[in-house]
């Protein structure tokens, strides 16, 4: 394409057929300002607060706990109780409230637990998942735990001892604090 301008009229023309579907955005900078907002509202503090935590007072240690078991076996006295149950095959950890319900769980027949252990039932595995359960039970903001073996004689088994060290490794501490009375 050969293009020839005879005078400026042309130059324009020319100019105005190449940017014929262009359209040019502006460049300068303005904002609209509105109205402004009186913000002195916010600075008030309400004289009434309702803290809308469930687990407030078991973080200040004032809930009350279930204190009325002392004849059933295993005691129900506690917040969350750490539970660690061993099969033939698997290696399953729970934290559990005192009502019953399981509030976290790790299992080594979880393909994202397996798939990294070289047997779900050994020591290695109950040490594996106690790094497992310590982070979960910190990222659902358990903090405290109360973990006694079901059976007294299974506490001296090496894998409950070093599932117990990896929970206290990963910043979980075994037992709960003591109830402050008010």
């Amino acid at each position: 394409m050969r293009i020839t301008l005879s005078h400026d009229c042309d130059c324009v023309h020319l100019i105005m057929a190449l940017f014929e579907g262009l359209r040019l955005a502006s460049t300068t900078a303005r904002f609209k300002t509105e109205t402004e907002v009186d913000t002195s509202e916010n600075e008030v503090v309400a004289p009434n607060f309702t803290n809308r935590n469930p687990r407030n007072l078991e973080q200040m240690a004032l809930a009350r706990k279930e204190r009325g078991w002392k004849t059933t076996w295993p005691k129900r006295e506690f917040w969350h109780r750490l539970r660690l149950e061993r099969t033939q095959h698997y290696v399953e950890a729970f934290v559990e409230r005192s009502n019953g319900d399981v509030v976290v769980s790790a299992s080594t027949r979880e393909w994202a637990i397996k798939r990294h252990l070289y047997s779900p039932k050994g020591v290695a595995a109950c040490k594996n998942l106690g790094r497992v359960m310590a982070q979960r039970c910190l990222e659902a903001g358990i903090n405290f735990v109360n973990f006694k073996a079901i059976i007294p004689w299974e506490h001296h088994c090496d894998s409950i001892q070093e599932f117990e060290k990896a929970m206290e490794e990963g910043g979980v501490v075994l037992r709960e604090p003591r109830r402050i009375y008010r």
